[in-house]
């Protein structure tokens, strides 16, 4: 986004927040799981425009190449593989599971509200100066970081990934037989 004014620059940061917050609380409150997963999409587009507006171009490419395009995908396969009728399943469970959803939200909202005010960041460098963050690109800032000191959790969301696809292979065959 070079180029283009602060000002209209925080407009286009603000209205993607606010479109990326609009479109998951969307996404939470659809009955219909492929709504869900449409709504989802649309929030990964939101986040990857806040990433273009934060001059991460390759996060933002790899953010729709990956979750909106691959996961997405992967997502609505196995949501259509296994038939899933989310309204069906909850019957007279939906008011105790809503309450039960909503003390859950709400600890994991105050834990990371929590976070944020310990841990804040804020006026802080990273491990690379602007300069060095010039000269070397984003690419290879964020592959460095990646395949070394966060190899590590790399590898456990790549299984965890792999277990969620297993898991989604054993519910499709259960259901055929």
């Amino acid at each position: 986004m070079i180029g283009i004014g602060i000002g209209f620059k925080w407009f286009i940061f603000v209205a993607m927040a606010l479109m990326a917050t609009g479109s998951s609380l969307m996404m939470v409150t659809r009955k219909n799981p492929i709504h869900s997963a449409l709504w989802l999409i649309v929030t990964f587009f939101s986040v990857a425009v806040l990433y273009v507006t934060l001059n991460a171009t390759f996060i933002a490419v790899a953010q729709v190449m990956v979750y909106a395009g691959a996961i997405m995908m992967l997502v609505l396969f196995v949501i259509m593989l296994i038939h899933l009728e989310w309204g069906a399943q909850m019957g007279a469970k939906k008011s105790f599971a809503k309450v039960i959803g909503a003390i859950i939200t709400l600890i994991l909202f105050l834990q990371i509200l929590g976070g944020v005010y310990t841990y804040s960041n804020a006026g802080q460098h990273g491990i690379y100066s602007a300069q060095k963050l010039a000269e070397m690109g984003n690419t290879r800032a964020v592959g460095t970081l990646l395949y070394g000191k966060y190899a590590f959790a790399f590898e456990v969301a790549s299984i965890l990934l792999l277990v969620g696809i297993v898991g989604a292979v054993l519910l499709a065959r259960k259901r055929k037989e």
